[in-house]
């Protein structure tokens, strides 16, 4: 164990403690001569838990989002563990996604260009301006809902479990801490950014929430900064922004992946990051 710091007995630790269990960092607190000692099992939290033991202590607002996570419902032994009621809406989108899964054979039969963004049988998409052209065609007929349609579009079972399962465990934080209206917003708004780059880059043939999930994951990550309460693993960024940018190489296709949204994922991520950066942060009242 590595000592971090030290602190006068008159400080209450306990529940920055049980924060950082839900955290995943391995610590103890010891009694030494008067005074408290953190110790932390890994040299490398020292940085970061310095810092948010500062921020724990400088700023009540910070101390109730704590003490808030702690006795919430839907943290199990300092776990994030919510129920469909917690949020319901993640779990429809989730359903939804599975229906349309199911219903177009995995994006095989004709029904699936009904959720693409521009019907590719319709249109010429081969270039730039052909896409533009497709796309204003497509929206004067009143087709809008297309704008959205493909993040339900899903082409394996792996897909659509992997996207499920990130969108419910990052997806129901923000509904239950920001509130319903704050995930609306984040839908829409990477959905609409996340499917129009990748369809102005690459055409029509293309579908997935994964460009939703990279967009709340970086609203949470962002937002978190400012207000600590979602509960994931720091390097669960990293990974997804390595993964993002081996997307952009030959790499993926060389193992067999196939090609992958790039530019959604980007998208997302990036119209994540604006969210959180002008959003106002705010707690919901829960019950």
């Amino acid at each position: 164990m590595y000592r971090v710091k030290q602190l006068d007995t008159s400080v209450d630790l306990g529940g920055f403690s049980q924060w950082l269990k839900g955290q995943g960092v391995p610590h103890r607190i010891s009694e030494e001569g008067g005074f408290q000692v953190l110790w932390l099992e890994n040299p490398d939290h020292a940085e970061p838990v310095l810092e948010a033991l500062d921020r724990f202590l400088a700023e009540p607002e910070v101390r109730q989002a704590v003490e808030h996570h702690n006795r919430s419902p839907v943290f199990v032994a300092g776990r994030w563990q919510p129920s469909p009621r917690h949020a319901p809406l993640v779990l429809a989108i989730i359903v939804l996604g599975v229906l349309m899964a199911w219903f177009t054979g995995l994006g095989s039969n004709q029904f699936t260009a009904t959720l693409m963004f521009v019907d590719p049988r319709a249109y010429d998409w081969g270039s730039m301006a052909e896409r533009l052209d497709a796309l204003s065609a497509t929206l004067a007929s009143g087709q809008v809902w297309r704008l959205f349609t493909p993040d339900f579009l899903h082409f394996s079972w792996t897909h659509i479990i992997f996207n499920s399962v990130m969108l419910w465990f990052l997806g129901s934080q923000v509904e239950w801490f920001d509130g319903r209206g704050r995930l609306v917003v984040l839908f829409i708004i990477t959905s609409l950014l996340s499917n129009g780059l990748q369809y102005l880059i690459s055409g029509p043939l293309f579908g997935g929430l994964s460009g939703v999930v990279y967009g709340i994951l970086g609203y949470c990550w962002l937002s978190q900064r400012t207000l600590p309460r979602f509960q994931f693993p720091p390097a669960l960024v990293t990974f997804a922004v390595v993964w993002m940018v081996i997307g952009f190489t030959p790499f993926p296709e060389m193992l067999g992946l196939g090609s992958m949204a790039n530019e959604a994922h980007l998208g997302g991520f990036v119209a994540g990051l604006g969210l959180a950066a002008i959003l106002p942060t705010r707690k919901k009242q829960q019950t």
